[in-house]
């Protein structure tokens, strides 16, 4: 391991609560998937499948961002146990109303409560900024969280399909459920790294959405949730097209690769420049890198073509978790990196439903429009949005470089 992402775990207590971490958010690449192999298999109804997956993903996208500012509020340990046991009492009910043929509602119902798992990855980020706040080093540990994102995206659903295949239905998701288990509950024991709760009382009322900057953000990871919700949906259909369906896991593995060792570099660079002018550039980055994919003739070509575009996604996301620091509260951290990922998983929603309803009507190849559009609606939200970002909340800010080239600027 290079030597900057070595010396982040000098800080007592990194190693655990990032292993804690990882573990904990498997189940964000895993159990949509789990429940659309497993339903699939036992039903055959993919279109109840497609709705129960969306269920869950729209419920956690609603649900995450109170969760966290409850977190922001009482604590990790005090909120995280009780949200994930409900969480985890869902996914049994889903199990079990999947295994033994229960009516419809009751497998909507139980995705609903899978909804209420908590945003682990914004927890664990949170510990870091409490740790390096101010410092070069949480850049690195933003960019290392950033990569274990990629590695459960390139792994997760790999397992959770081929348990539930090779195994028994029910396996994808019950080990996601484990991995859950596992990783809150060793998360939240490790009391000593867990950042000092802000209760409303001290710091006022109000959502960390209340942010100008923030909601610029949001809206733009919007956009760029329906990039990767189409590329998902357009590429399974693009390799069943090519009679090759199983190909469609490798190629996505591949895309997520791109980013993942995007990611290890950008770990690596400092920047002078300040923040969200790199940002902007990520946001361009990514809609460009969706043209060549209406150009696609085959697997192959598809893959290098996602591979290259995966390259924007990890500094991208590294850049937003920086900026997301000058624009809320410190109060309300936890909280507004869960708005992200929760415009994220709207997107994603959103990106997969047009796209399938393109593919049905045009074709694989017209799907990747899609994903093309989404990008370029994510530039022009950015590009309005770009003053917003540019005024960060008085008493708050990223680096201390960026604070100096900000205050020269105003002088200037």
């Amino acid at each position: 391991m290079p030597s900057p992402y070595r010396a982040l775990f000098a800080a007592p207590g990194s190693r655990a609560f990032s292993a804690a971490g990882l573990l904990g958010r498997m189940p964000l690449s895993m159990m949509g998937i789990g429940v659309v192999t497993m339903i699939s298999q036992l039903t055959g109804r993919y279109g109840l499948a497609g709705a129960l997956s969306a269920t869950i993903a729209l419920s956690a996208a609603l649900a995450g961002p109170q969760i966290s500012r409850l977190v922001d509020q009482h604590g990790q340990r005090r909120v995280l146990r009780p949200a994930t046991l409900l969480s985890l009492a869902a996914a049994a009910l889903l199990l079990l109303a999947a295994h033994y043929d229960w009516p419809d509602w009751v497998l909507f119902v139980a995705c609903v409560g899978i909804g209420c798992v908590p945003s682990v990855g914004a927890m664990v980020r949170a510990r870091w900024a409490a740790l390096y706040r101010g410092t070069p080093q949480l850049h690195t540990a933003y960019s290392f969280e950033s990569v274990m994102d990629e590695i459960c995206f390139i792994f997760g659903p790999i397992i959770s399909i081929g348990l539930s295949t090779a195994w028994f239905p029910e396996a994808g998701p019950l080990l996601a459920a484990c991995f859950l288990a596992v990783g809150v509950f060793w998360l939240t024991a490790q009391r000593a790294t867990e950042p000092v709760p802000h209760p409303r009382e001290h710091k006022g009322g109000g959502s960390a959405l209340r942010s100008a900057g923030l909601q610029v953000l949001v809206a733009t990871f919007v956009a760029t949730g329906a990039i990767f919700g189409a590329v998902d949906v357009v590429t399974v259909a693009f390799a069943e097209e090519e009679g090759h369906k199983a190909a469609a896991s490798v190629v996505l593995a591949v895309y997520a690769l791109g980013s993942c060792v995007a990611g290890v570099v950008f770990g690596l660079l400092h920047f002078a420049g300040v923040a969200e002018r790199r940002w902007l550039l990520g946001v361009c980055a990514m809609a460009v890198s969706m043209i060549p994919l209406l150009l696609v003739g085959n697997l192959p070509f598809l893959a290098v073509a996602l591979f290259v575009a995966g390259l924007s996604i990890a500094p991208t996301m590294i850049t937003t978790m920086s900026l997301i620091e000058e624009h809320v509260p410190r109060a309300q951290l936890t909280e507004g990196m869960t708005w992200v990922s929760t415009g994220l998983a709207v997107g994603v929603a959103v990106g997969s439903s047009v796209a399938g309803w393109v593919i049905d009507a045009a074709g694989a190849r017209a799907g990747y429009g899609v994903p093309a559009v989404s990008g370029a609606v994510a530039v022009a939200v950015g590009f309005l949005g770009y003053r917003r970002l540019k005024r960060p909340a008085p008493g708050r800010g990223g680096s201390v470089g960026q604070h100096d080239e900000r205050e020269e600027r105003h002088l200037a």
